[in-house]
């Protein structure tokens, strides 16, 4: 039964060529092997997928008879991606944070715009005198 081949990666790319891409790149795998983009899929699948540094998995419940909207994916597959992954990726997010302590180094683009910005509201000449 042949489907939109995109089905089974929809929701996880926002656009149907990052996912073509990143199975191009080898980021997917079906059933434990490497997929192509026309690659059927079937009930029972296990997919795994690597996004931002996060194995998701999911499993493949049914396939439609037609193309459904992006709500009614989530009827047709099982996501299996342990909460570990999920942790991962929240202290990856606290680790990048902030890179560097205000005050350190040099000024980024923003640092200096917001410089700028409040010494323009600042009337120096007015304290001399």
């Amino acid at each position: 039964m042949r489907v939109d081949k995109f089905l089974w990666c929809t929701r996880y790319f926002k656009t149907r060529n990052m996912a073509a891409e990143s199975i191009k790149k080898g980021h997917v795998t079906v059933n434990g092997q490497l997929a192509k983009a026309s690659r059927e899929v079937y009930p029972t699948d296990k997919i795994v997928l690597r996004k931002d540094q996060i194995n998701y998995q999911f499993t493949i419940l049914d396939i439609p008879q037609s193309r459904v909207g992006a709500k009614l994916v989530d009827v047709y597959r099982k996501d299996t991606t342990p909460e570990e992954a999920f942790a991962h990726l929240e202290m990856l997010k606290l680790s990048k944070e902030y890179y560097r302590a205000k005050g350190e180094g040099r000024p980024t683009k923003k640092d200096r715009r917001d410089i700028d910005d409040y010494t323009n509201d600042i009337d120096f000449d007015d304290d001399f005198e």
